[in-house]
């Protein structure tokens, strides 16, 4: 295995700060789908608590999805993909 050049440690640093950005903003979207009736309309406790756990989880599922395809996209791409 060849030593990875800065251009190399660089590529990868931006990967992973995209992926993780990416996947918050992805993760707040489905938070705020699942949640928001919960705001727009008058819900019971009981069922603010259950779109409360679903949303979180659920973004919580996202976010890691998210990270996971784009780190794993970006690990299979050819290594002189013409930069």
């Amino acid at each position: 295995m060849e030593r990875r050049t800065q251009a190399d440690r660089d590529a990868i640093t931006i990967e992973i700060g995209y992926a993780f950005v990416s996947a918050c903003f992805a993760a707040a979207l489905v938070f705020g789908a699942v949640y928001g009736p919960a705001l727009v309309f008058d819900v019971s406790p009981t069922t603010d608590a259950v779109l409360t756990l679903a949303g979180g989880v659920l973004a919580a599922v996202v976010f890691l999805l998210r990270v996971t395809q784009v780190l794993w996209r970006f690990a299979r791409r050819p290594e002189n993909d013409g930069y």
